[in-house]
């Protein structure tokens, strides 16, 4: 896969719309009222996207890679505020199974092309 810009990477796509999903679920019932929990969900569902942009825009293969790290981190984050959520029953269960499912997602893209950068594979950035 050749990406030219960032938003071409499909991990950065779905990360767009688990951070839309996360959002979603901000904006109402208690969780709307959570006002630390609900700004630190938010904060880490962005964080995911900012770090693979800003490690697209870095140019380099390493550098990218090491924000790529970042950003799993960030999505391990929401994971574990995700459980937290339907601990306090922020949100439903459907809810929780569908943002998770895209986080474990994310996680495979993420990983297979770490492993294909670090492979020398048909993986690339080329830059206009």
């Amino acid at each position: 896969m050749i990406a030219k810009r960032f938003e071409d990477l499909i991990f950065w796509q779905k990360s767009r719309d688990l951070t839309k999903l996360i959002y979603t679920y901000s904006r109402k019932g208690e969780l709307k009222k959570d006002y630390g929990f609900k700004d630190q969900i938010q904060r880490s569902s962005v964080s995911i996207m900012a770090n693979i942009a800003e490690g697209f825009g870095r140019g380099g293969n390493n550098e990218f890679i090491q924000f790529l790290f970042v950003a799993k981190g960030s999505l391990a984050e929401v994971q574990s505020l995700l459980y937290v959520a339907s601990d306090l029953d922020y949100i439903t269960a459907l809810e929780f199974n569908k943002a998770f499912c895209i986080t474990e997602e994310i996680a495979r893209l993420i990983n297979s092309f770490i492993k294909s950068m670090k492979s020398g594979g048909n993986t690339s950035l080329k830059k206009k």
